[in-house]
Order: structure tokens, then sequence, then C-alpha cells
């Protein structure tokens, strides 16, 4: 991408009605989206302690009192009320971005039900092939071209078919994976969500740039009280899983659009390589997680406590620390592959992913290590509690004095 060329561009498109219409647009439901989650989030915790439905402490949870859960409601509430308020007039993606309200809804539902009293995973995987086959057989939407990627280009029915279900049943539970410490899934999310939404928006596709703009809005708003040390929330099932299919639909669509890349300058040859890169850090975090469990002998949907977040908090990080990491690692991925990408072959650029994974599990293991001798080693552990302590003397990681006492 010439940035110049990208500068020049935006600010001819800023001289045209249409355009300035849609970006007022898009960023109203951005505003309207952040201002709902706010309101309503204080609400939903009020209701989530007086019924108890609160996230209790455990082995494998990162927070150390009883927290409430439901923040997903708030989420899908900012998104649905901010994106149906505006008439948007776009025949190419209104169809199609209704019927993701479906298959959300049909995942909201899922989740809530998994918050509450718990779901079988196999069950919870049928109901994600369900809400995707909405999208692919109603709304036509399918991962049909390749790029050239390792030879291939138009595929068949059949395999695209199982494809696009792959991707949405991975990216959403990806996305449900790493939602383990405050941030950081609403954060990863969040960036991914400007960064499909702003392409929607210069290439005037307005319905889907405004649902994208709402989701990261309601995101926001939402990360305002994950932080929180008084109003705390998580996300829950509900949420992770909605945003989940939220991010897998505009990815899919991302780079099913941009397959008029020869005829069209504003379209990406190389869309695939860009939407993994963009969600780097789940889709790492997962494939690492899935590869160590299998390993070790245990089932890849085992819990554990090997997650990068997991790994980084074993190394002294705070919450806040570990998600200004993995969100920076996702952010800055993301520019460098834009800008420095050039004329290089999409096989290329996903045998380069597949050796930056390779380095991802490097990193891992030495920071595995590091902190397995932190544990083991007394003076480093010493060191080790006194940041613990510190953090919950300064109420940096959600936790008290009485806490650790």
């Amino acid at each position: 991408m010439n940035p110049d060329l990208l500068l020049a561009y935006i600010q001819q498109k800023l001289t045209e009605t249409a355009f300035q219409q849609g970006l007022y647009q898009v960023l109203m439901a951005f505003l309207v989206a952040c201002f709902v989650a706010v309101v309503s989030i204080p609400v939903v915790i009020k209701i989530t302690e007086l019924k108890s439905l609160m996230e209790k402490p455990g082995e494998r949870r990162s927070h150390s009192v009883p927290t409430p859960t439901f923040g997903g409601v708030a989420i899908f509430a900012a998104v649905l009320i901010s994106y149906f308020i505006w008439p948007i007039n776009d025949p190419r993606d209104l169809y199609c971005t209704n019927l993701s309200i479906v298959g959300a809804a049909i995942l909201f539902f899922i989740g809530m039900k998994d918050d509450l009293v718990g779901i079988d995973p196999n069950k919870k995987i049928g109901f994600q092939l369900l809400s995707a086959s909405s999208l692919i057989f109603l709304g036509h939407l399918k991962l049909d071209y390749l790029y050239g990627i390792m030879g291939f280009h138009y595929i068949t029915d059949v395999v695209s078919i199982m494809l696009t279900c792959f991707v949405f049943i991975a990216l959403t539970n990806a996305i449900n994976l790493i939602d383990g410490i405050d941030g950081l899934a609403g954060g990863i999310a969040t960036i991914a969500s400007i960064t499909f939404g702003s392409w929607f928006l210069l290439s005037e596709h307005y319905a889907m740039a405004t649902m994208a703009f709402a989701l990261a809005g309601g995101l926001v708003g939402f990360l305002r009280f994950n932080f929180s040390h008084t109003s705390k929330i998580f996300m829950g099932n509900t949420g992770s899983l909605l945003i989940g299919f939220f991010l897998a639909f505009f990815a899919v669509r991302f780079v099913n659009l941009n397959t008029t890349y020869r005829f069209d300058p504003r379209s990406f040859f190389d869309a695939p390589i860009i939407a993994m890169v963009v969600l780097i850090v789940p889709i790492f975090d997962t494939l690492r997680v899935f590869m160590v469990r299998i390993l070790n002998g245990r089932s890849p949907f085992s819990a554990d406590r090997n997650h990068m977040h997991h790994i980084l908090l074993d190394n002294g990080l705070s919450h806040a620390g570990a998600t200004a990491v993995l969100c920076s690692v996702s952010l800055l991925n993301t520019i460098l592959f834009l800008f420095l990408h050039g004329n290089m072959s999409n096989t290329l650029s996903l045998l380069i992913l597949i050796a930056s994974f390779f380095g991802y599990l490097l990193v891992g293991f030495l920071l595995k290590m590091r902190a397995v001798y932190i544990s083991t080693h007394p003076r480093r552990r010493v060191l080790a509690l006194r940041r613990e302590f510190q953090n919950a003397f300064t109420g940096r990681d959600g936790r008290r004095i009485t806490d650790l006492l």
C-alpha cells in the first residue's frame, strides 16, 4: 500500500457528499453504541448482583472476587440499537448484515445459557454451524476464491461451504478462548472492527461499516467497566461468542468483496492474509494452545493456563499490561503488513505467517520457562510476590490487599 496514494484517495472521498453522509453515519453509530453500553451496563451489573449471577474465582480464573458477568447483553443491545436507527440504503450488503443479526441472536441465547447453566461443547458448535449457515445458504456468503494461495484460485461450492463454516467456528471459538483477562478480547475485537469497518467505509459498503463501528463503539463502552475496580463486569460467553461471530462475518465479507482487486484500486489482492494478520493474536494463541495440549497427550479442548495471557501474568505483568502487550502486537502487525507487504505473493506471505507462528511458539516456550523459574527460585519468587503486593496495593489487577493476606 502506498501511503501517499491512500491519503490522496481519502482526501478525494472527503469531498463527496455520499461519503460524508456515510462517515457521519458510522461515527454516530460508534458514539450511540458506546453511549448505550455505558448506560446499560450498570443496570446489568445491578441485576447480576441481585440475582447472584456472579462468576466465582477459581484455579483458572484471573480474578479473586466474585464478578458480574453478562456484559455481552449490553454489547448486543448497543450493536442492535446503533445499527437499526439509521436509514441505510445499501442493497449490496443490507440483506447480508440483517442475516448476521439472525445468526448473532442464536449465539446470544446459546451464550446466555452457557453462562447460566453451561452447555455441551458439541451442541455449542452445532449452533455455531447453524448461525454460519444462515449467512452461507441464505446470504450466499462463501469463501470461493483463494487468491492464488498455494496455487489455488476458484474452488468448488462444497469446499467453499466447508471452508467458510470452518472459518466461522474457528474465529468464534478463538475469541471465546482469549477472553481470559481484562480487556483482551474486547481490545483485540475493537482494533479488528475498526480496521475492517474503515475499509468497508472507504469502499462505500456503508451497511457493513455501520455494523463494524457499532460493534467497536459497544466494545469501547464495555471496556470502560471491564477495567474498572469498583464496577467491573465480564462479557461472558454471551459476549465472546457474539463478538467472535461478528468478526468472522467481517473477515469473510472482507475477503469476499476484495475478489475484484484486478479491476478496483480500492481492493487488496492479499485480502485473506490481511484478515489473518488483523486477527493474528486469537488465531496464533488458539493454534498454540491446541498444539501444546495435543503434544502433552490431552484433549485440545481441555482447560489449562497455557494461553499467552496466562503466561504473561505468570511473568509478573498485570491484566492491563498483558492486554496492552497483546493488543500492541495485533496493531503493530497489521500496520507493518499493510505498509510493507508490497507485491509479495500470497503464498510467500502465508509462509512468512507460518514462520511467525513458530516464532510465537518459541516466545511462549521461553516465557513459560521463565515463569516456572520465577515460581521455583526463592529470590525471584520474592520479587514476584512483591510485584503482586504492589499491584494489589494500587488496585491495578483488580484485587484488594486483603486478598493477599
